[in-house]
């Protein structure tokens, strides 16, 4: 079924084709203001450039034409510029009909015919666990993945492991030097938290060197480039890329401890991929590609034997692409990646880099890299930029181990679920194993709408005690809502059918149905703007006027049973709406709470 404006865009084409002899098929309509009659306002000003009358003529020829045409408008009335009609309530009632049997309302199929598109995220170092900041990426790019695919693109969701490079090197040497053959099995310690503990301390063992070497009469600058395990590091790096066996074998046994913690992560946060990368792989192929550049004069190489490219006259600075050794960069490894990625999939519509607003520079510069070496389909690249998570204590950092682990913050958002749900005292009748799931869903929900409400532009401070709240713009809320609506199911014995057209409707349920008209509009704008915040919001919203309606409204206490088949279908069909929403934030909603 077309929606209300598209109907109403439709005739309203034809009519000014026939009266005025001129084509428009774009019309400006909205929600119509609470203080005004109507339910949908068109906007008359855009017309104006057409028909040579005033705003009021305009608005009162529209008007009665659709009144005299349509069954779908009742009555009008004409503010300034601005055209309110009142709609039937039988448009609302079928509006309900249509989406009692649908269960991918506001959804459109995948197809042959759809684009590709790669969403990028996570992307993970392999010298650390998955922290609060990753939380947010994963949650940002998986929400992204599922929303692009409502709207009909076949979504490949993928990441680039970051197994390679400097990072990488220091919780080697840290572990080779201080490690005593531990392993995270013998130490029983989750194996990316078992390495990022290395990384932490070849941290504190360099601080500790340059704090030394700064004491014998070196500058800090000197001290910091001098320091005996950085070197090592370095020597480190540049022997793996040599292929050195002994080096390769530990990187493949540290990094395999990794990838076990990574998958456990994954698992509970609910996020999964299609496709993998890893930089160990790509960077290689980014080296050709800088070859390319240079015999181009694309780039071009110092007296050191580093390569670089000069992007001033774009604004932007000198980037180095190659060191002196012959080691490769992040912008190395990216160039790799992207490439190849088009390689493995020609028909490429597009590809979404889910990376922290710290990266803006860098993918300002890769994306003009690749312009410049002539990919036409750099053009078709972004750059979803979000900002940073930070702590009611302050900002986090790897290094120095005062980040908040993600397994940690999952099983605290777990626990305090628990917490509050045996407070609440509604959960006897279920088992234990019920309760357990019961606690997860609640726990993530909470986790994942508080961080996906958000702007992924703005920066977060994140509070878990305020996320979990039972009331007010949170996902339990939005969860319990949800159980509500099930629990009236239940409750209910009416069919799940059609309902008459005929019916009256009253403010409250003209209101939800509205709310409910709105999603396929939602979906395409999230689409859009990429952005989980809008279907976050309107989650909000639509929760809100059901609990009003619920409120207000008897529902199986009605006596008049064409009604409480109608309130009864109105409550499965807004059910529906919220499972479906949820769905694309990852959220879990519960039957039971």
């Amino acid at each position: 079924m077309l929606s209300l404006s598209n109907q109403l865009s439709s005739i309203l084409s034809d009519y000014l084709s026939s009266k005025y002899n001129i084509f428009i098929d774009s019309f400006d309509f909205h929600s119509t203001r609470k203080e005004f009659e109507g339910d949908i306002t068109l906007v008359i000003f855009p017309l104006l450039n057409h028909l040579k009358e005033k705003p009021e003529i305009i608005s009162n020829d529209l008007g009665q034409f659709l009144l005299n045409t349509t069954s779908l408008v009742i009555n009008f009335n004409v503010i300034k510029g601005f055209l309110n009609l009142s709609i039937s309530d039988s448009f609302y009632l079928q509006c309900i009909n249509n989406s009692i049997s649908k269960d991918d309302y506001g959804f459109k199929n995948v197809n042959d015919k759809s684009k590709t598109v790669i969403v990028e995220f996570s992307s993970p170092n392999t010298n650390k666990p998955l922290h609060l900041g990753h939380i947010r990426n994963n949650l940002l790019g998986y929400s992204i993945s599922k929303i692009l695919e409502a709207n009909g693109n076949k979504v490949i969701k993928t990441q680039i492991i970051n197994d390679r490079g400097i990072h990488i090197c220091k919780s080697m040497i840290a572990w080779k030097l201080y490690g005593n053959q531990l392993t995270p099995e013998k130490s029983k310690i989750k194996g990316d938290r078992f390495v990022g503990d290395y990384y932490v301390l070849f941290d504190q063992k360099y601080k500790e060197e340059i704090n030394l070497l700064i004491k014998k009469g070196l500058s800090q600058e000197s001290a910091k480039a001098d320091a005996p395990i950085l070197k090592k590091a370095q020597e480190l790096l540049f022997k793996w890329e040599s292929g050195d066996k002994e080096i390769i074998s530990l990187w493949e046994k540290m990094n395999s401890w990794v990838y076990k913690g990574f998958e456990t992560t994954y698992e509970k946060l609910g996020v999964d991929f299609d496709s993998y990368y890893y930089e160990s792989k790509t960077y290689l192929l980014g080296k050709e590609i800088i070859k390319e550049g240079l015999s181009k004069n694309i780039f071009f190489i110092k007296k050191d034997g580093s390569i670089w490219i000069d992007l001033s006259s774009e604004g932007l600075d000198e980037k180095l692409l190659l060191r002196s050794d012959g080691t490769s960069v992040y912008i190395t490894q990216d160039l790799g990646t992207a490439v190849q990625r088009y390689k493995d999939n020609p028909s490429l519509h597009g590809m979404v880099y889910t990376v922290g607003n710290e990266q803006d520079y860098h993918f300002k510069v890769l994306f003009l890299i690749l312009k410049k070496l002539g990919y036409n389909w750099s053009e078709s690249l972004y750059h979803l930029s979000y900002g940073m998570v930070d702590l009611p204590q302050g900002k986090m950092k790897s290094r120095e181990g005062t980040v908040v682990d993600a397994d940690d913050l999952i099983l605290e958002m777990r626990n305090t679920a628990q917490k509050i749900s045996e407070n609440l005292g509604k959960l006897e009748s279920l088992s234990i194993e019920e309760k357990n799931k019961l606690y997860d869903s609640i726990g993530l929900g909470a986790l994942k709408y508080f961080i996906l409400k958000v702007d992924p532009k703005k920066r977060i401070l994140f509070d878990p005690e305020k996320s979990i709240d039972f009331s007010g713009n949170t996902g339990p809320f939005i969860q319990y809502t949800h159980a509500r609506i099930k629990s009236i199911l239940r409750k209910s014995s009416e069919n799940f059918d059609i309902v008459s057209v005929d019916i009256k409707l009253n403010s409250r349920e003209k209101e939800l149905i509205k709310q409910l008209q709105t999603f396929p509009e939602i979906v395409n704008q999230a689409s859009n703007f990429l952005s989980p915040a809008l279907i976050a919001n309107y989650l909000y919203e639509l929760v809100k006027t059901f609990n009003s309606f619920y409120q207000n409204i008897n529902i199986l206490g009605e006596k008049n049973e064409e009604l409480k088949k109608m309130k009864v279908m109105l409550t499965l069909v807004t059910g529906k709406n919220i499972k479906r929403a949820c769905s694309l934030l990852g959220i879990q909603v519960p039957e039971r709470m």
